[in-house]
């Protein structure tokens, strides 16, 4: 290949990449990239007062655990931003509290609730600020792919093609596009990162026996090495990758003065450029790093993650890596993701392969060995790529024990190194003429679903309902006119109507769902926001399923309902209400629906409708199916692979103080176990107040955990007597296993199959204690 093809192929690649950055930035809405809508808040508090905020875990603020952040970043774009009156963030920043953390069925994915007339082009205020800063984000990602083709220049000199892959490979990662084109400090710390991984290489390759040489290079090094500490401190781990650099050119050349030089021209740099901010954070929380005030702001998992914890996590991490959009909510197609998923092993094992051809071709006269092999793979440029690759991930392994991290976007620091390594693998299949088509098939690949992931799934997750017509309104299938409305003193206000709905079933098992539609009707503003509740509620009114959302399933605010839709206009919002596998059935149920303020729980009073209740109106009729099985309400919850909670079963669900509920569990054992747990079986409110407790050994110590055969079955009833002062109201039936060890409870964590956090108890069903 020609030097002049080779430039026009990289130039292409990154144009390629900034035309799709500037696509995804214009078609993502304001702050519906991933924690943009802490990130930009730090960007104003700095671009309005030239000060960093000091952080108080206690104290709600709008950038949150951002502003524990290393500052350069955020520094860079409040300067091109400072300019612009930013007053009007509040209003675009119209937070939405019911947005939910993974993909759903029927939408309500959205961060924030969007006025057009603030986001609308021609920008201004905080979108163009926001725009601004994205259009800055999407030239670092495009500097970054270079450095990635340049890094891969200088591990495959001889395969420029390769080079080529690499680059086409980060640059249309669709996740990759979708973070490099919003408001997060990850860019410019991707950026640094890869700019300080290529000068390492470089020294890392100078023959040059020169020190006046060699301190042309570490110079930079340390100036990077402190612009990148001061952008995010995870990118620390280059300077222990930095120190081996200079001590195998020191011991290369037998020169202690290298040693001492190099160690001064890079770590210097570092330390006046960073150093204050580190010792900021000393004295400020007593933590170098601030990871600490970090992690209390974020939050922790309620129980840490082990190594088989973040195996079965392993799907949601590779999602985050390849796209998940939207606040980690907004994920691309089934099929992409299996497509894609089957390319890293694949990868992996023609990585190996490579090495092998590699060392055959070099020693064809001798059979392959595990000598030769690394003999093969010791070239020093990838053994650094690799071991920064090491200094990425492990850490991110240990933040995501503690934290809901399984994200694969939080490896991207080294977004050049995993590149590099799938384009080396997928070549390794395949004769070198070959498998550089097959890196550029894969790569064309990526680039085909970025281009079509804004229209394909970014733009259609925020797109308002359509307003219905008469004749839809006219075919309505269960009308209702129902309105909504606050009390006034001239009466009640008529806010919003419920014209009716549709109910898709009218029976449904535990684990399934509940599809119904609800046709509104904006008749006049509210003042304050509300929320649509959309309840299923069974015996005694307790509730066995919800779905709380804005108007438009997020996408809509009470407030603002005629300005968008016009005065009259109606629309259909289908709710997918998901039954908890571990309800009680057999029940009937209702739908319940009203609307309430978020704030204070305050909810609007319903009227003119036969079917309403004072504040909500109520329809239908669901059988709560009971499953089949050899208990009561089957189900599978495992407690640390140690025993199963197999089915429960209630005598009554309705109580009043000073009576008792016999609760009866169904435990098998998964394994012989080497201690006695206790079983513990409690009634607790919302607010965590238990109105009864039966915490002992199984059968009241007649048959201790030590004791248990594994596959058998054991019928543990427990019985719960409610409190004398036991407040009235709706309680959850909540179970934990534990054992205690030095004056210490230690509980047995409930594994999820399906990747889900570790909780230490479960939730079963509720009961009412009536007054």
């Amino acid at each position: 290949m020609s030097q002049s093809t080779e430039r026009a192929l990289i130039a292409a690649i990154v144009a390629a990449f900034t035309l799709l950055g500037l696509v995804y930035s214009v078609v993502t809405p304001i702050f519906e990239a991933s924690d943009e809508k802490w990130h930009y808040p730090m960007v104003k508090t700095i671009a309005d007062n030239w000060s960093l905020p000091v952080q108080e875990p206690d104290v709600d603020t709008p950038w949150r655990q951002e502003g524990s952040q290393a500052p350069l970043y955020y520094a860079l774009s409040a300067a091109a931003t400072f300019w612009i009156d930013t007053s009007d963030m509040e209003a675009v920043r119209h937070l939405n509290p019911h947005v939910d953390a993974g993909a759903t069925p029927d939408g309500n994915g959205n961060l924030v609730v969007h006025d057009p007339a603030l986001e609308r082009f021609p920008w201004r205020g905080t979108a163009l600020a926001v725009h601004i800063i994205r259009f800055l984000s999407v030239l670092m990602g495009a500097a970054a792919v270079i450095f990635t083709y340049l890094i891969a220049r200088e591990v495959l000199p001889a395969r420029p093609a390769l080079a080529l892959g690499a680059a086409a490979i980060h640059a249309f990662t669709p996740m990759v596009v979708f973070i490099s084109a919003s408001v997060n400090n990850d860019n410019l710390a991707v950026l640094l990162s890869s700019l300080g991984l290529w000068l390492l290489i470089r020294i890392s390759n100078l023959q040059s026996p020169n020190l006046k040489s060699s301190m042309t290079r570490y110079l930079p090094l340390g100036v990077v090495l402190g612009l990148a500490a001061l952008t995010k401190s995870q990118t620390l781990a280059l300077a222990p990758l930095t120190a081996l650099v200079v001590a195998m050119r020191a011991a290369r050349r037998r020169s202690w003065r290298e040693f001492v030089i190099g160690g001064l021209a890079t770590a210097l740099p570092l330390l006046l450029i960073a150093g204050w901010w580190y010792l900021r954070n000393l004295r400020l929380y007593g933590d170098l790093s601030g990871i600490e005030m970090f992690t209390q702001i974020l939050g922790q998992r309620d129980v840490p993650a082990d190594l088989p914890q973040l195996w079965r996590e392993r799907f949601s991490f590779l999602v985050g890596y390849w796209g998940n959009f939207g606040g980690i909510n907004v994920p691309m197609a089934a099929w992409v993701y299996g497509v894609l998923n089957t390319i890293v092993p694949v990868a992996a094992v023609g990585l190996l392969i490579a090495l092998v051809k590699t060392q055959i071709a070099n020693r064809k006269s001798q059979k392959p060995s595990v000598r030769h092999l690394i003999f093969a793979i010791c070239n020093l440029p990838l053994v650094l790529c690799l071991l920064w690759a090491l200094l990425v991930f492990i850490p991110w392994l240990l933040w995501a024990r503690v934290t809901w991290s399984s994200q694969g976007r939080l490896v991207f620091y080294a977004i050049s190194v995993w590149s590099l390594l799938l384009a080396m693998g997928i070549a390794g299949w395949l004769p070198r003429r070959w498998g550089r088509w097959a890196v550029a098939a894969f790569a064309l690949f990526l680039l085909g679903l970025a281009a079509a992931a804004p229209f394909a799934w970014i733009a259609p997750a925020y797109a308002p309902p359509e307003p219905l017509t008469d004749a839809q309104v006219a075919a309505i299938p269960n009308p209702l006119s129902v309105t909504f409305g606050p009390l006034t003193s001239m009466g009640r206000a008529n806010n919003l109507k419920l014209l009716g709905y549709d109910l898709e079933t009218t029976a449904v098992e535990p684990g399934g769902q509940v599809a119904v539609t609800l046709y509104w009707q904006a008749l006049a503003p509210t003042e304050r926001p509300y929320s649509v509740f959309v309840h299923l509620l069974g015996e005694g009114d307790i509730l066995i399923a919800q779905r709380d959302t804005y108007p438009g399933l997020g996408l809509l605010s009470t407030t603002r309902l005629t300005a968008w839709l016009g005065p009259g206009s109606a629309w259909a919002d289908r709710y997918v209400i998901r039954v908890p596998e571990t309800a009680y059935a057999p029940d009937v149920a209702q739908i319940a629906v009203g609307l309430y303020n978020y704030a204070d729980w305050t909810r609007l009073p319903a009227g003119n409708g036969a079917a309403s209740s004072g504040d909500h109106v109520r329809f239908g009729r669901i059988e709560i199916q009971a499953l089949q099985g050899e208990v009561p309400n089957p189900i599978a919850v495992n407690f640390d692979d140690q025993m199963a909670l197999v089915g429960y079963d209630l005598d009554r669900r309705v109580v009043r103080p000073g009576e008792e509920i016999t609760l009866t569990l169904y435990w098998r054992g998964l394994r012989k176990m080497a201690r006695n747990y206790t079983i513990s079986a409690q009634l607790v409110n919302d607010a965590q107040v238990k109105a009864a407790e039966d915490s002992n050994w199984p059968l009241k110590g007649d048959a201790p955990t030590m004791l248990w055969e594994p596959g058998n079955l054991l019928e543990d009833p427990k019985t719960l007597a409610v409190r004398a002062d036991a407040l009235p109201g709706v309680y959850d039936v909540q179970i934990t296993v534990f054992k205690k060890q030095d004056e210490e409870f230690i509980h047995l964590p409930v594994i999820s199959e399906r990747g889900e956090m570790l909780s230490n108890h479960v939730l079963l069903t509720q009961v009412r204690v009536e007054p």
